[in-house]
């Protein structure tokens, strides 16, 4: 709050404002999250439809997140916050129309659009807005609003849903977009310079290809296989292991130890480098997904809900930091649009595949393939991140800094704020030749 506080007033306006938007995007999402799966399956769906529909999700991600992030780099970053909002007050009257599983899977492909459009622009701009040497800090403070509004959202959607049924519970979560769409119009975007190092009208694929992005894509894709298994089927392994919890308060420890572990990782990262705490939380993410696999009582799914919270709290804020760390800002959205495509497309495949595998077993079957899954993304970027081998685990270690990050040439840019090694022992097979 303080170092937020020091920003000139027209910063600290814009950030209110998106801080307001955000939080009321994440709970009218999250809202849905434990109570989506129950749904499908109350009309009648199989555990396979089930993953088929959660999955569908991605399906909007991935078809417009190369246009939106190019949108938001070429024309502007709230248009894209405004298409975000809107798709996210429209989605949830759409399922209140109708139970049949197509259209459920064709409303649930439309609300995916909402993160492509409101998650890319929002971190582009907060990015925009942020001082250089104070980025994840700042990028930390204002994704507080994922565990704000996942601790709000399914902890009231649950309740909603068993009270009153779905229709109400559709009603609340479009009200909720809606008031942010509202407020989201209030946002003034800074004027940024504009081509950087990345041709706007590039293909957008071909970016892959760029060493600087190319293995967080990885990480990503690796990590939403397991993130889509783990919010596709949590709360329908709570009911196959007769566990007396509503699902939504999984959901609300998630959010209260994200909250917490992110206003100690951003700062922390900004003078020791991304490295250490990305690699940390991946490990915490395998960990967790073992938690889930022999889980039986309510006291273990907390503990597993503030192992993800930890993990994912540090992991998204950090990990696009180090993209707004290697981007100059006119390329800064489809940089960011392209490696969480790759956890778009993790999550989509997850339900899908691992619902399949679950046919006909136990819903705990996709949970291990989980814990490799998650496991496979830590060995990735503690092996790859920072481009050869030997590298890669010193920037991992917090011993090298980041190799691919763009240098703001700008006279203000003070070299001593940034990352300095981690004091650590030097390991002789890890020292540069």
């Amino acid at each position: 709050m303080r170092k937020v506080g020091q920003l000139p007033s027209a910063q600290r306006r814009n950030l209110g404002v998106l801080f307001v938007a955000g939080l009321l995007f994440w709970a009218s999402l999250s809202s849905l999250l434990p109570t989506l799966p129950l749904y499908v399956r109350d009309a009648g769906g199989t555990s396979q439809q089930v993953g088929l529909v959660m999955g569908s999700f991605s399906v909007g991600l991935l078809a417009f997140r190369p246009w939106l992030g190019r949108l938001a780099d070429g024309y502007s970053r709230q248009i894209v916050l405004l298409i975000g909002m809107g798709a996210a007050a429209v989605a949830p009257l759409g399922y209140w129309l109708s139970d049949w599983i197509p259209w459920v899977a064709l409303v649930r492909a439309f609300h995916g659009i909402s993160i492509a459009a409101f998650a890319t622009a929002y971190v582009a701009l907060v990015a925009d807005l942020a001082p250089e040497e104070r980025r994840g800090e700042i990028l930390s403070f204002m994704s507080l609003v994922n565990p704000l509004g996942i601790a709000i959202g399914p902890a009231l959607g649950g309740f909603l849903q068993e009270l009153a049924g779905y229709g109400p519970l559709f009603f609340f979560a479009a009200l909720l977009g809606g008031v942010g769409f509202l407020c989201t119009c209030a946002v003034q975007e800074q004027r940024r310079g504009q081509g950087g190092s990345l041709a706007c009208k590039g293909a957008f694929w071909s970016l892959l290809l760029h060493p600087k992005v190319c293995s967080l894509t990885g990480v990503m894709l690796l990590v939403g296989l397991a993130f889509g298994t783990q919010t596709t089927f949590v709360s329908l392994l709570m009911q196959e292991a007769g566990v007396p919890l509503n699902p939504g308060l999984f959901y609300t420890a998630v959010a209260f130890a994200s909250f917490g572990v992110r206003l100690l990782t951003g700062p922390a990262s900004d003078c020791y480098g991304r490295g250490p705490f990305i690699a940390l939380s991946l490990a915490t993410y395998a960990l967790v997904m073992g938690v889930l696999l022999v889980a039986n009582s309510a006291w273990a799914f907390l503990a597993a809900g503030i192992g993800v919270g930890s993990s994912f709290g540090t992991l998204i804020p950090l990990i696009s930091a180090l993209v707004a760390d290697r981007s100059e800002p006119a390329e800064r959205g489809r940089l960011f649009s392209l490696v969480m495509c790759g956890f778009d497309l993790g999550v989509g495949l997850a339900g899908p595949i691992l619902g399949t595998l679950a046919v006909g077993s136990s819903y705990r079957i996709p949970f291990g393939y989980a814990a490799l899954l998650a496991f496979a993304s830590w060995v990735c970027f503690v092996c790859f991140c920072n481009g050869k081998l030997v590298s890669s685990l010193r920037f991992a270690l917090g011993w090298e800094p980041d190799r691919y990050r763009w240098q703001d040439k700008s006279p203000q840019r003070d070299p001593a704020n940034f990352p300095r090694p981690l004091p650590y022992p030097k390991l002789r097979w890890l020292e540069k030749p």
